[in-house]
C-alpha cells in the first residue's frame, strides 16, 4: 500500500526532486506578490483617493461606510493565510528531499521563515491579534483555533527574524543569477519596522539600524540610488541598486504588474484613473529652502504652487502643465486644469468630477515604467517593499523618540536623503537644532520620501494621527467650487472612528467556520 506510482509524482516522492523543491520555494515567494496591496493601500491613507471601483474596496473603507463583511477584509486575511500555509508545507516536508546540501536546505527554510514572519506581521498590523500558525494545521485545527495575543505574536516574528538572520546570507554573498532572495539584511530591517510599529522598543529599533548602517561586511552592503526618480523608473537602477534590501521581483514581458494602466496620465496610455494623489500629500512637500509652504518665509505662492518644491514631488506627482517624458524621448504638457488649456491642446487629462480622469487633479509619475509592455503599460519594474532609505529614516525617528537626535544623526540620516532628493539649499540640509519640532520634521520626510509605496497608512495608524488627518475631506488640486474649501476640490469625505478603525474586523465568514474567533471591538 506504501508503494509510489512512478509515472507521477506523489506524496511520497515529491520533494525527492530537486527541482519541485525549488519550485515550492518558488511557490512560498509567489505568495507575497500583490501589487495592489502596496498601492492601493495609499488610498487607505490621506495621500490618495481610490475610485469606489478600484482597489477592492478601498474607497469603502476610507470612507468609513464598510461593514465587516466586506469582502477586502476576507481577501486579505485568505492572502496572507494562504501564504502561511504554503510555507508550512515547505518546512514540514522539505526534509523529505536527500539530494540537495544541507547548508541549501537549511538557507531555503531560512528565506520561508522569513517570509512566514512576513504575513503573520501584516496580519497582525491590520487585525491585532490573530491566530499565530508555526505548523501546518488541519482541517479541525481549522475550526477551532482561537486568536494568538498580539504580543505572542510579535515576539515569534522578533525570534524568527533573529534565527533567520544568523542563516541567511548577505546581499554581497549571493550571485547575479540570486538577486532578490531574501538577505540577512532583510530579515534585520523587517525586525526594525516591526519594533518601530510597535513604539515600545525604540532603542532595539536604533541597535537594529546602526547593525545595518555600520556593520556592512557583515549585514550587506546599502546605499542610496544615486537619483531618486531611477529607482523607480530605470530598470537598471531600480533592478540593481544596493538601496533595495526587499522587492517584488518582475521581469519584463514575462511577469508584470499593470497597475499603472489605471495611475498614468490618460493622454500617455492609461485606461482610467483608479487611484489619485490629493491635493493633503502635495502641501506636505516643503519648500527648497526647508520650509513648510505655510511657513512664514517659505517663499510659497498658491499662484505657482510647483516652483520652488521638494524635488520628489515632480518625481511623484503629476500636476497641471506637467512636462511628461514619453518613452521614445519626445515631451508632451499635461493640461489638467481646463481653465489654463490653450485651444485646440490635448484635453484627454482635463479635470473633471465624473468619467475616466483624476479625481483630484493630479496623476502619478512615480513607478512610471518608460520601457512598458502595451497595450496595458504592464511594467517589469520591481516594486520596493524595503528600501535602505528607510532604515535611515526608522534611525532618525527611534533617536528622536529617544532624545538622541543630533546634528551628528541628521547627517547620516535625512540630509543625505534630502541632498539624493536634489536639495542644494542649506536651509533644508543643515540641522534645524533642538528647537525645532523634530518628530513633525521626521514624519513628513518619511511622507515626502515613501509616498505611493503603501506604507502612509502604517504610519499614521501608528502614530495615532489616522483619526484627525482621516476625519475630513480629501482634497485635490483648486479647480473646485470657489465659495467652499478656497476652491480646492472636495474628492472624497472620510470618517475615521477612533474607538475601531485602528484595526480591521475579522471576517464574519471565518468567525462562522471557527466560533473560537472573537470579533475586535466595536464591530
Amino acid at each position: 500500500m506504501d508503494l509510489a506510482p512512478t509515472d507521477r509524482y506523489t506524496e511520497l516522492t515529491f520533494w525527492q526532486s530537486d527541482e519541485n523543491v525549488n519550485n515550492a520555494l518558488n511557490n512560498c515567494y509567489n505568495g507575497i506578490y500583490n501589487s495592489g496591496l502596496v498601492f492601493y493601500n495609499e488610498g487607505l491613507s490621506d495621500n490618495a483617493v481610490a475610485k469606489p471601483s478600484s482597489g477592492n474596496g478601498t474607497s469603502t473603507i476610507a470612507s468609513g461606510n464598510f461593514t465587516p463583511t466586506l469582502d477586502r477584509f476576507r481577501s486579505d486575511w485568505a492572502f496572507y493565510y494562504g501564504g502561511i500555509k504554503s510555507c508550512n508545507i515547505f518546512l514540514e516536508n522539505v526534509d523529505k528531499n536527500t539530494t540537495l546540501p544541507e547548508a541549501t536546505k537549511e538557507r531555503m527554510k531560512a528565506e520561508v521563515r522569513f517570509i512566514r514572519a512576513w504575513h503573520h506581521f501584516n496580519l497582525m498590523k491590520w487585525y491585532g491579534d490573530v491566530p499565530l500558525l508555526d505548523h501546518d494545521i488541519t482541517p479541525d485545527e481549522a475550526k477551532t483555533i482561537a486568536r494568538t495575543p498580539k504580543a505572542e505574536v510579535e515576539k515569534f516574528i522578533s525570534d524568527e527574524l533573529d534565527a533567520v538572520a544568523a542563516i541567511l546570507p548577505a546581499n554581497t554573498q549571493y550571485d547575479d543569477a540570486d538577486r532578490g532572495r531574501i538577505t540577512k539584511g532583510a530579515a534585520l530591517a523587517l525586525k526594525a519596522r516591526m519594533l518601530l510599529y510597535d513604539g515600545d522598543k525604540m532603542q532595539d529599533v536604533v541597535n537594529i539600524c546602526e547593525q545595518l548602517i555600520n556593520n556592512q561586511a557583515e549585514n550587506g552592503t546599502y546605499g542610496l540610488a544615486a537619483n531618486y526618480s531611477d529607482l523607480f523608473s530605470n530598470m537598471d537602477v531600480n533592478k540593481t541598486s544596493n538601496e533595495s534590501i526587499f522587492a517584488l521581483q518582475y521581469v519584463p514581458t514575462l511577469r508584470t504588474w499593470g497597475d499603472y494602466f489605471d495611475f498614468a496620465p490618460i493622454s500617455a496610455g492609461a485606461r482610467t484613473t483608479g487611484l489619485s494623489p490629493t491635493q493633503e500629500l502635495v502641501n506636505s512637500y516643503i519648500m527648497l529652502n526647508g520650509k513648510r509652504i505655510d511657513e512664514a518665509g517659505s517663499g510659497y505662492d498658491e499662484n505657482d504652487p510647483y516652483s520652488g518644491r521638494d524635488p520628489r514631488l515632480t518625481a511623484t506627482i503629476v500636476y497641471d502643465q506637467y512636462e511628461w517624458k514619453n518613452p521614445d524621448g519626445s515631451t508632451q504638457i499635461i493640461y489638467i486644469n481646463e481653465a489654463k488649456r490653450p485651444t485646440g491642446k490635448d484635453s484627454s487629462n482635463v479635470y473633471s468630477n465624473a468619467g475616466q480622469g483624476t479625481q483630484t487633479g493630479y496623476y502619478w509619475r512615480k513607478y512610471w515604467d518608460p520601457n512598458h509592455t502595451p497595450p496595458g503599460l504592464s511594467s517589469g519594474l520591481n516594486i520596493h517593499l524595503i528600501r535602505y532609505a528607510e532604515v535611515l529614516l526608522m534611525y532618525a525617528e527611534a533617536k528622536n523618540a529617544l532624545g538622541q537626535m543630533t546634528g551628528d544623526v541628521w547627517n547620516q540620516t535625512i540630509r543625505p536623503l534630502r541632498e539624493r532628493a536634489g536639495f542644494t539649499d542649506e536651509g533644508a540640509l543643515d540641522y534645524p537644532g533642538s528647537g525645532a519640532d523634530m518628530t513633525a520634521i521626521i514624519r513628513n520626510e518619511r511622507r515626502s520620501e515613501f509616498a505611493m509605496e503603501g506604507i502612509r497608512i502604517d504610519d499614521i495608524r501608528r502614530w495615532k494621527t489616522a483619526e484627525t488627518v482621516l476625519n475630513e475631506w480629501a482634497h485635490g488640486a483648486k479647480y473646485g467650487d470657489p465659495t467652499v474649501d478656497n476652491g480646492y476640490i472636495r474628492a472624497q469625505l472620510r470618517v475615521f472612528d477612533p474607538s475601531k478603525h485602528y484595526l480591521w474586523p475579522i471576517p464574519p465568514a471565518e468567525i462562522s467556520l471557527d466560533p473560537n474567533l472573537s470579533q475586535n471591538p466595536n464591530y
